[in-house]
């Protein structure tokens, strides 16, 4: 409810100066629900007050309330159009949640408004790598490092920019000079590491060691840190250290992310529950023109879709087009139930899917999506894709499993990962789900081995090139060679040629485990 205005208020167009400065003061010192409290005390008196709005938003953004933030950002900028920062924190919460074409629209007004706006430029790069236009991302960033070249986060999202573009010399080296900037910085820390092997002489290991013992850290740099300090340790051969540390960022990636096991045991039933109806509606392939094909890639994160994508991808009539999120962002609803499973449902969803699809495509026909998680989406993707190929990639559950727990994950949608039993408990929900899909659409998938992969390279590749009813190409033999942008947490390791042996890594790690995945193990 409104508070009613006061006498001294009443008179004032304005909040006091000591009522601003108490703000900013709790804001900057990082008491978010003092200063949440503050700044709804002072838009409800003075609604036209821009800055109370502006530090609204930043708050309800910071503690995780992004919808309100958008709200909170919209009256920033309504009451202020020439405010450039308050575009710019508009831009920061739409991409938050994944609103990606609305922030684009938002960083650029800030860029119009002020050109010399680094941290603008810096982040519309974000936001341009996240659209897959990476060409454009680089040249984002190194406007804002020519503007103000002592902006470490540009330096170091040029960084993530050059690792996914194959560039990993250069790479590497933005991620330096982003840490020689700001030697805190902790996500560039743990992102170097995945870029070098270590010795017991590296300069990094010692400061991600002096800044693991620092108080003063955040929460979520000390996640960093511990996933980067666990990098190094195994390098090192110090597989007790690694893993105390990768435990530590695990119980602290969870916490910030909050998750629910529940909530994902719930979607899972909705799933399966809801197929029948949209197995009735499922759209007839004759017709449906086969002008553009689209090859899904499912699985668990870490069994190998990336490398999958790129074998196939090497092929000259094929685009890998990575991970994206257009089947659950237009799909997801109709696969749990929320929106009803109908002709024109699945019509809508197929529509909305090819149109991003092409967007991403050069002028080759067939596209894959190796967004692994698409294997909840199955169902929905037979029904409304007659003509698609679905290809499941199996690997080994406690490889798969460790392979979880051990990455972090920059999209926070993948929250299961950071508790060992949690990792576990979703990879059976997963084992269960694709029983089901096999069980009622077998002549849909294909299933591919990925430690069988490993050993017999060649053979699989034959066999997976010809399902997909493509002539052979030599070039599917050496994916390393594809220098096709990868997005994904496998970008370094798919630069290199297939290897066989990963699945066994885990066992490293197994004296630590206390038998968590021994139930994985053959009798």
């Amino acid at each position: 409810m409104q508070k009613k205005a006061t006498k001294q208020n009443l008179k004032a167009n304005n909040p006091t100066q000591q009522q601003i400065s108490n703000l900013l003061e709790h804001y900057q010192n990082g008491r978010f629900s003092d200063a949440e409290k503050l700044a709804v005390h002072i838009t409800q008196d003075f609604p036209k007050h821009q800055f109370a709005w502006k530090v609204l938003g930043a708050v309800l953004g910071a503690t995780g309330r992004k919808s309100e933030a958008v709200d909170a950002n919209q009256k920033a900028v309504a009451l202020s159009p020439q405010d450039a920062e308050a575009h710019s924190n508009l831009g920061i919460t739409l991409k938050a949640l994944g609103r990606l074409d609305e922030a684009e629209a938002s960083y650029n007004q800030a860029i119009a408004l002020k050109p010399d706006y680094a941290e603008a430029h810096s982040n519309l790069g974000i936001t341009l790598k996240e659209l897959g236009r990476l060409d454009e991302a680089e040249a984002s960033y190194n406007q804002a490092i020519a503007l103000k070249p002592d902006l470490a986060e540009a330096h170091s999202n040029l960084g993530n920019t050059l690792k996914e573009l194959g560039r990993l010399d250069e790479a590497e080296a933005s991620y330096n000079q982003a840490i020689a900037l700001k030697p805190d910085l902790a996500d560039a820390h743990r992102n170097l590491t995945l870029m070098k092997k270590f010795d017991a002489q590296d300069e990094q290991y010692s400061k991600m060691q002096e800044l693991y013992l620092d108080k003063n850290i955040s929460e979520e740099q000390r996640c960093h840190i511990n996933f980067g300090l666990a990098k190094a340790c195994e390098d090192l051969g110090d597989f007790e250290q690694a893993f105390a540390h990768y435990s530590e960022g695990n119980m602290q990636r969870k916490k910030l992310l909050n998750y629910d096991i529940n909530k994902d045991v719930e979607r899972f039933r909705k799933i399966k529950s809801n197929y029948p109806q949209i197995a009735y509606n499922s759209l007839e392939p004759e017709k449906f023109s086969k002008d553009l094909m689209p090859i899904f890639i499912v699985g668990m994160p870490r069994s190998g879709t990336t490398l999958v994508e790129q074998i196939i991808s090497s092929h000259s009539k094929v685009t890998g087009a990575g991970e994206l999120a257009f089947a659950a962002q237009f799909g997801a609803a109709i696969a749990t139930g929320i929106t009803e499973a109908n002709n024109e449902s699945l019509l809508n969803f197929r529509s909305k899917y090819l149109t991003k699809l092409k967007s991403v495509s050069n002028e080759n026909l067939i596209i894959t999506d190796k967004m692994p998680q698409n294997f909840r989406y199955i169902g929905l993707l037979a029904a409304a894709f007659p003509e698609a190929k679905i290809i499941h990639i199996k690997r080994n559950p406690a490889a798969v499993c460790w392979a979880n727990y051990k990455q972090y994950f920059v999209s926070k949608n993948i929250g299961y990962c950071y508790a060992i039993d949690d990792v576990i408990s979703y990879h059976k929900l997963y084992e269960n789900l694709m029983d089901f899909w096999t069980n009622t659409l077998s002549n849909r998938i294909y299933k591919l081995d990925y430690e069988l992969l490993t050993v017999n390279q060649e053979s699989e590749t034959r066999q997976l090139i010809e399902y997909l009813g493509l002539d052979w190409d030599e070039k599917c033999l050496s994916p390393q060679n594809n220098m096709r942008s990868v997005a994904t947490a496998s970008n370094v390791q798919v630069r290199k040629k297939v290897y066989r042996g990963s699945s066994e890594q885990w066992r490293k790690y197994q004296p630590f485990l206390n038998g968590a995945l021994d139930s994985f193990l053959l009798p």
